[in-house]
């Protein structure tokens, strides 16, 4: 039998002994030498005749031995090693009464860092301008070296700052939305603004159903409670830096229905290939009129036409030939249909009042304005709906409002008593695919009764 080295044997014997003392089995007997009691004793070797030499340890405790780790535990810990660099984020939205920099300071960010991205993202975005909801971004390196800093100023855009490695540079990134179909219905218990708001959706939503029947129904004196309604309309969504859907608000709306005291309307959007776009009703007819019922969003009518009221200021009585709609300081005024302007400026008891002439002999006036729209002249021809200046009390007014007013070839009448002329319908060359359009979205927002083709044209 071949001998093994005494250096191979030697560790084996330690590791064996050490189990033994662990388990209680003895080590040595009466007729085996004692061994040394330190750990690191030198050993005493005997020999008989024909024997092996056997070195002899003191025992040791198992939980004194070295460990070693072998290969595989080590390619598992490898395995676990962070890929990529780490990356701080931090993130926050800003709000009222709250800059930029007292937000990102509040979460530990250095004034040296804040300074660097204003810097660099000074030709892009002034944060003076900075508003409440704005969200921002910023990735750093456990330096403190930027990375990335992104800012949106709304859910559709943002700014981006990046580091290449050499230098920063800033890209204004627009959200691409994405469309999808839903439908609202509700029930008016106060005012359409607050049902929609009760179902959880923006209040643009209810500016927009509103300015769809604005012709038919005035919003702020013919709802009732029990008057209900149904909105089929494109959800837009936005995809996020984390890859998630995100709602932003609501799109076009694709079909309308008011049921109530004014009566039921419905509309269906409708946009040909070489035609105009617009809301029609279910006969192809046009909801859309050359007048707008009222030329603001207004809270209540503070002063109606008359031929004999007692002016609030002035104290006597005689005609008062327009209306007065109270509206918040500020309110867009809009023109109630297309025209050119042909005065704006200061007009002693109407304050600031700006002028319109439009088609078939009609001039409206719009008086006690705050302030006129940005570059608005006379001269200037304006579309319907187009914002002219902004709700005031300038002149002899008691409070904020404008005092709206039309003549019909000098002479006034009351505003709500225009027959205004419906515009153009759906051409007749369109009818098939109107058709087909309509049955399908009016299929989607519920039952209707229809109104054949051949009434329609």
């Amino acid at each position: 039998m071949k001998h093994l080295p005494f250096r191979v044997i030697a560790p084996l014997l330690i590791f064996g002994l050490g189990l033994m003392h662990a388990f209680g089995a003895p080590v040595a007997n009466e007729s085996t030498p004692a061994v040394a009691s330190a750990p690191r004793a030198a050993h005493r070797a005997t020999q008989a005749e024909g024997s092996e030499v056997v070195a002899e340890y003191a025992p040791v405790a198992i939980e004194a031995l070295p460990l070693h780790f072998p290969g595989p535990r080590q390619r598992y810990e490898e395995d676990w090693a962070p890929a990529t660099p780490l990356i701080v984020v931090t993130r926050g939205e800003l709000e009222r009464g709250q800059s930029l920099s007292t937000a990102m300071r509040a979460q530990g960010i250095s004034s040296a860092t804040i300074h660097l991205i204003a810097r660099e993202m000074r030709g892009a975005f002034d944060f003076r301008h900075a508003q409440p909801g704005h969200r921002y971004r910023l990735n750093q390196d456990p330096d403190g070296q930027i990375l990335e800093f992104r800012y949106e100023t709304s859910p559709e855009k943002s700014l981006k700052l990046t580091w290449d490695g050499e230098e920063y540079s800033v890209v204004e990134r627009q959200s691409t939305l994405q469309p999808h179909l839903a439908k609202v219905s509700g029930g008016i218990e106060t005012s359409l603004y607050e049902a929609i708001l009760a179902i959880g959706e923006h209040t643009s939503l209810a500016s927009s159903f509103a300015d769809i029947f604005a012709w038919d129904i005035d919003f702020s004196r013919n709802v009732r409670p029990g008057d209900d309604f149904e909105i089929l309309y494109e959800k837009l969504y936005r995809t996020d830096e984390d890859g998630q859907s995100v709602y932003v608000r609501p799109g076009r709306i694709l079909a309308a229905r008011y049921r109530g005291e004014a009566g039921e309307h419905e509309a269906i959007f409708f946009e040909p290939t070489n035609g105009h776009a617009g809301y029609y009703r279910p006969d192809g007819s046009a909801i859309e009129r050359a007048f707008l019922v009222a030329p603001l969003e207004f809270s209540r009518i503070s002063s109606s036409f008359s031929t004999a009221r007692r002016h609030p200021i002035l104290g006597v009585v005689r005609p008062h030939r327009g209306i007065d709609y109270a509206a918040s300081p500020g309110t867009p005024v809009w023109s109630v249909a297309e025209g050119t302007v042909i005065y704006r400026g200061w007009a002693g008891a109407s304050g600031n009042l700006v002028k319109i002439k439009h088609r078939n002999g009609y001039v409206s006036y719009y008086a006690h304005l705050a302030g006129f729209a940005k570059g608005l002249k006379v001269g200037n021809a304006v579309g319907q709906k187009q914002v002219i200046g902004r709700v005031g009390s300038t002149g002899l007014a008691t409070g904020p409002h404008v005092c709206f007013r039309v003549q019909k070839n000098g002479r006034y009448v009351n505003p709500l008593d225009i027959v205004s002329p419906p515009a153009e319908g759906v051409n007749r060359d369109h009818w098939p695919v109107f058709k087909a359009r309509r049955d399908l979205l009016l299929s989607d927002l519920g039952t209707t009764t229809l109104v054949s083709s051949d009434e329609a044209l």
